[in-house]
């Protein structure tokens, strides 16, 4: 795919995606939903990519949804007619009904590497709820994170009736999506919504250095089965169910290349190489859940 709405960049083994619409703030639009998903995809399917960064260009990360056409941005001119049932009533069980938001943090939820926001100014909207499902937030100063939705008269997108809560509490979610404030960087930061907050030239370095330590230092199968084994843990009914995958994971793992490599370069002290990869040596009982459909 030929990006028009983000950059797209990989170095030294980490991809950054920009969000890059400057002159709108980077609102969104479908071409840039389209296009974010399509960037999650190669950095899952390339193995030299080891973790990911979204950033934005200018001084926004994202400014939400791109509304300078009105309403008629909540759907795709070409699906309208398939949002409707033959009487008129809402389809709300077809592929066309789904938030374009939604798809990006089930997107996310289901990457094999990890990604770190690197919130560099205000992110409103899609633009606050897309981060949700990314693992590690940083702030500039200078950013601001809004939950904006009641003050245009619509509801929380992106999934993050189940993520937000799982990350600051359901009384500070509420408090957020009920005010629909701009929340500074440090009182995000008191609430756990950001690791730490950064002058602004030091926002992606320090989103970098994250990341080189995860490129550097782990084992990208390791790493795919941990960020999958703890987001998901997030749902489970009872510890049974994270001791069934821990063990196929001690079992599977504890018998290939890379923990004897693991082990011997621990003895030896020296770094680790790592040869197994995500896209051929994910152990046979991964995945070990069902996705559930849409309808």
């Amino acid at each position: 795919m030929d990006y028009r709405t983000i950059g797209y960049a990989v170095e030294a083994g980490i991809a950054t995606v920009t969000l890059s619409r400057p002159e709108k703030l980077n609102a969104f639009s479908y071409a840039m939903i389209d296009e974010v998903l399509d960037a999650l995809d190669r950095i899952d399917a390339d193995d030299d990519v080891r973790a990911a960064i979204f950033t934005g260009a200018g001084r926004a990360f994202s400014a939400g949804t791109d509304i300078s056409d009105g309403t008629a941005v909540f759907t795709r001119d070409d699906e309208r007619d398939a949002l409707r049932n033959p009487d008129g009533s809402f389809a709300y069980g077809v592929e066309a009904a789904r938030d374009g938001g939604g798809l990006i943090a089930l997107r996310l939820f289901r990457c094999l590497k990890p990604v770190i926001a690197a919130i560099n100014g205000p992110a409103v909207g899609i633009g606050a709820t897309i981060t949700l499902a990314m693992d590690i937030r940083l702030a500039s100063e200078e950013a601001g994170i809004g939950f904006v939705f009641a003050r245009r008269g619509i509801v929380p997108e992106a999934a993050s009736a189940y993520f937000l809560p799982r990350i600051v509490g359901i009384s500070q979610a509420l408090d957020w999506c009920y005010s629909g404030k701009l929340v500074p960087a440090g009182e995000a930061r008191a609430a756990g919504l950001v690791k730490a907050v950064h002058a602004p030239d030091e926002l992606l370095p320090a989103a970098r250095a994250i990341s080189r330590e995860i490129a550097d230092r782990t084992a990208p199968v390791a790493i795919a089965l941990i960020r999958q084994m703890l987001w998901r843990g997030l749902g489970y009914d009872h510890p049974m169910e994270a001791h069934r995958v821990d063990s196929r994971g001690i079992l599977a793992r504890g018998c290939s290349a890379d923990v004897a490599e693991g082990v011997a370069a621990f003895l030896e002290k020296r770094p680790a190489r790592f040869a197994d990869r995500v896209s051929t040596d994910m152990p046979d009982f991964f995945p070990w859940w069902s996705e559930p459909s849409y309808r």
